[in-house]
């Protein structure tokens, strides 16, 4: 887990001042955590480096407008959540365009793989909930501050992303 609150407040502050130890104090205590909820949204490894070094690096430009009272984390998460979504859907349409019906053949699977590609077939906004939520260990409310929706959107994305999860397993 990340630093106290204190030592992220104080990170936070001194990275918005231009230090570049406590810029790199912030990455060294996020970058796990925002590469591993890119990666789980997007399931990819090498896109979620890329969209978690991209979210950084917007982090990084609109820290001036950072709210130091708020956890960074969070923060974070949401642009890396945002960033793997739009990665998804991106994909999503290149393969709709490129692989039209293509069977493709399953090979045997253990349990994590197989939830880890059930996860990988949910739609991104039930994805990113149940990533969110189950895997990074955010309340629902935490996640509908997060992503700038009602709780109720976020507890029926829930809903519907575990019942869809059940299904496939």
């Amino acid at each position: 887990m990340p630093g106290s609150g204190r030592d992220e407040r104080a990170w936070v502050r001194g990275a918005q001042a231009g230090s570049a130890s406590d810029l790199e104090a912030l990455f060294r205590a996020y970058w796990p955590r925002a590469f591993r909820a890119a990666y789980l949204v997007a399931h990819d490894a090498a896109a979620a480096e890329d969209i978690a070094q991209e979210a950084f690096l917007a982090a990084i430009r609109a820290l001036d407008r950072f709210d130091r009272r708020r956890p960074f984390g969070p923060w974070l998460h949401r642009i890396v959540v945002n960033r793997a979504i739009d990665w998804s859907r991106a994909r999503t349409l290149r393969a709709e365009l490129e692989l039209h019906d293509v069977p493709v053949e399953q090979p045997d699977r253990s349990d994590a793989d197989r939830l880890a590609a059930a996860i990988a077939e949910l739609p991104e906004e039930q994805r990113a909930v149940i990533v969110l939520r189950h895997l990074l260990e955010y309340t629902p409310g935490e996640i509908a501050d997060l992503l700038e929706l009602p709780r109720g959107t976020v507890n029926s994305r829930l809903r519907r992303g575990l019942d869809a999860l059940k299904g496939e397993l």
